[in-house]
């Protein structure tokens, strides 16, 4: 059996080394220009370049996204950009809109082409166009439920890849393609700039029944309508298939994605950690209890879990309450270096951590240390804390590595 790819976000290059470090077969980026993620810190030419060099040399596949919608002046530059993705060796560019797909097959016929989730494939028929004109590989609208998943699998051209969304927020709007940001701020989500305004806190107006206003902008309402299925401007929670991967696996997706391109180091090592235990884990034959693996997802920052339309939309997949966070551990540092004489790890900071605290170390490998912290300065002198933004200091461990990660449970 063909092992399934478990593809991550990549925001920076910092975010691309934690992805790979920690059980990435592949990751997915931007440049500065054409992508749906105008916010994460993206990548330069230069940095593109560098990025493609580090995921090849651990044998790992780079794609990079062209997947914004484009007016005809921001097509300026993009054959351009087009022929760099490939002379650097992009494995893939994952395109949304068609007049980028004309571009990329006119401009580098040999460039693989993945479609985005934001062209809304959801039938065989849209596969096997896309498949005509050129795509090898096609990214699911998450609009999919189980049963439609294995109906395209089975009737796809044999050497066409389906690729679909298992882990991160979801869009309330239709595979992303959101219209709310810009009517209410003027910011573009089909073109990365998405304000979130399905997020906002909402009240009914004084004045008129179907109207709301958000709570910071009591000088606008806005009118809303009520249909047969509801009403769409709500809180969605986070997708999680964790306890499907087994069955997906079987059902022949060939990548699993992680949505994340905006989160941190620490949520992106953490999710890939805990979907690279689990398809691992599958493969060999030893699968653990599910909690296990579902806890190591809840110690990162995220919503409420949903398997969305996977398993049938309904009223579990939306929060009505709250768009804030759950937050049961934090981010506390990461391991820059060893001392095998000392048994003292090289930290640096992210949060403040009490001497004596009960902390975390996440591994590469999967399996976390817990213990007591025992912390020094720089000059090997006991501290009580580390109360200082990136302060270095050094933690009593058994063998680490650098990029392990330092957590601890939220105060």
């Amino acid at each position: 059996m063909k092992k399934v790819e478990l593809l991550a976000p990549a925001g920076n290059p910092e975010k691309l080394k934690y992805a790979l470090n920690y059980g990435a077969d592949a990751v997915y980026c931007a440049g500065e220009r054409f992508g749906l993620r105008s916010g994460a810190d993206n990548f330069s030419l230069e940095e593109l370049k560098w990025a493609s060099d580090y995921t090849h040399a651990l044998g790992k596949k780079i794609y990079v996204t062209l997947n914004a919608s484009l007016h005809d002046k921001d097509l300026e530059g993009l054959t351009d950009y087009v022929h760099y993705l490939k002379k650097i060796g992009i494995d893939h560019v994952i395109v949304a809109d068609p007049g980028v797909f004309l571009t990329v097959r006119t401009a580098e016929p040999e460039l693989k082409i993945s479609m985005s989730t934001q062209a809304n494939t959801l039938n065989s028929q849209s596969v096997r166009f896309w498949y005509e004109n050129g795509a090898r590989r096609i990214v699911l609208a998450r609009e999919l439920g189980r049963d439609e998943i294995r109906n395209i699998i089975e009737n796809k051209p044999e050497d066409l890849q389906i690729e679909m969304f298992v882990h991160g927020a979801m869009c309330i709007s239709h595979s992303g393609r959101c219209l709310i940001s810009n009517y209410m701020t003027g910011r573009d989500a089909n073109k990365g700039a998405c304000a979130q305004p399905c997020r906002w806190n909402y009240e009914l107006h004084d004045h008129a029944r179907y109207s709301v206003v958000e709570k910071k902008r009591p000088s606008q309402a806005f009118d809303i309508e009520e249909g047969e299925n509801g009403t769409f401007l709500f809180n969605s929670k986070d997708l999680c298939l964790i306890d499907q991967v087994p069955e997906l696996i079987e059902s022949g997706v060939d990548s699993f994605k992680i949505e994340g391109r905006m989160k941190s180091p620490y949520y992106v090592a953490s999710v890939v950690s805990a979907y690279r235990q689990k398809i691992d884990d599958y493969y060999n034959g030893r699968l653990r209890e599910d909690d296990y693996y579902r806890k190591e997802l809840e110690k990162v920052s995220h919503r409420d879990y949903t398997t969305a339309f996977y398993e049938g939309i309904g009223p579990d997949a939306q929060n009505y309450g709250t768009s804030s966070y759950i937050r049961d551990y934090d981010y506390a540092g990461v391991v820059l270096d060893y001392d095998k004489e000392r048994g003292l790890a090289l930290v640096e900071q992210r949060n403040k951590i009490l001497d004596g605290e009960t902390v975390e170390v996440l591994r590469p490998d999967g399996d976390y240390i817990e213990l007591e912290a025992e912390i020094y300065d720089l000059d090997l002198n006991p501290i009580e804390s580390t109360p200082h933004a990136k302060m270095k200091y050094y933690l009593k461990t058994p063998p680490v590595h650098e990029m392990d990660i330092i957590r601890k449970k939220a105060a």
